[in-house]
Parts: C-alpha cells; structure tokens; sequence
C-alpha cells in the first residue's frame, strides 16, 4: 500500500463504472455517512465470496446505521455483476479492469499473474473518504469480522456524530432553542420541531 495511504489522511476520490454501468465517484457514493470500501481480488476467488456473503448479511445493518458500502474489483462489468449477484449484495459495485486504483496505490498482488488482482484490502473511512482504518486482506484472517466492522464503525460514529450521546452538555439546550446544526439529518437552520429536508 502506498506510504501515504494511513489512517487520518484522505483516501482519493476515484472515478469508476458501476454495475449500472454509470460513473460514480466515491464521494458521491459516501455522501456524508461513513463508509466501507471493499477492493477485492474479484469473482474467481473464494475467500472474496465467503467475505461478500459475511457482508451480504451484515447489510441490513448497515443500511440502518447510515452507512455506506461499495465493492472495486478489477472485474469487466458482466464477471462484476455475476459476483455481486452470486454473493446476494446490494450495494454498489465498481468495474476497474484497468487497475487504476492497483497501480495508484501500488497494490498489485504481484503472486498472482494470472489475474492480476489487487492485494484484497477493506478500509473504513471517515465522511469526507478520511480513513480510520485499514485490513489487509491477502491472508482471509486479516479480512475485518462483522464484530471489527461494528467497532471501526462504532467509533467513526463517536467522533463524527454530535448527537451520539443526547444526554450530551448543551445537546437538549441547543435543540430546544431549534439549533439543528448538530443532529443527524436536520439542516442547520430549522424552525423549532420542523423536520429537516
């Protein structure tokens, strides 16, 4: 993984095709929720299926708990699709047969010529694609359990949402005096019990 590539700095905001063959950026993806980025080796190996299937039940968790997921691979869009459908996913997957994210972040599995796969790795990011933390995944055991990804995601959460804790200092006050700016979803500037857009 590229040096720079750590924990609190940003991963970049790739462009890439989407398994409804439209462009996609990741921060468009992530919107303003936490994020888990899966870069898999893709459909032929096993040990992708088996974390994708763990994920695939984890899902409605996820979904619930405002998170966002996405899958890159360096499958073609078809071998893409079958994966996604094989596993039962339903989030977004992204299409890189040209490696770009392998190369940019030096991550080819160079033990693997035959498919040229990235090195599997599973981040979960920040909003603002900040990374928290980083899995590598060549070994399966070094994939994040569902329990991992709950923890990494309890504390993006901690640190990320204000209204974590409504019993907070100054957390009652401020929405009494209709100060939404510090819960999640309302809008800065709403009139005392409207809901935000």
């Amino acid at each position: 993984m590229r040096a720079d590539i750590v924990p609190g700095a940003r991963l970049p905001d790739y462009e890439l095709t989407d398994h409804t063959r439209q462009r996609r950026k990741l921060s468009e993806i992530q919107g303003a929720d936490p994020m888990i980025v899966v870069l898999s080796r893709g459909h032929f190996c096993p040990k992708d299926h088996q974390q994708h299937l763990e994920l695939a039940s984890f899902f409605p968790k996820i979904a619930v708990g405002y998170t966002k997921i996405v899958t890159i691979t360096t499958d073609n869009l078809i071998e893409l699709n079958e994966f996604r459908q094989s596993v039962g996913a339903q989030w977004t997957f992204l299409s890189d047969p040209r490696r770009t994210i392998q190369k940019d972040l030096d991550i080819a599995e160079y033990t693997d010529p035959t498919h040229d796969p990235m090195i599997p790795h599973t981040l979960v990011l920040e909003p603002g694609l900040v990374i928290h933390r980083i899995y590598n995944g060549y070994w399966y055991w070094g994939r994040p359990s569902v329990d991992d990804l709950r923890r990494d995601l309890r504390d993006v959460f901690m640190k990320a949402r204000p209204d974590w804790d409504l019993g907070a200092p100054g957390m009652r006050e401020a929405w009494d005096e209709g100060d939404r700016s510090l819960f999640y979803p309302y809008p800065r500037e709403t009139a005392i019990g409207q809901r935000g857009a």
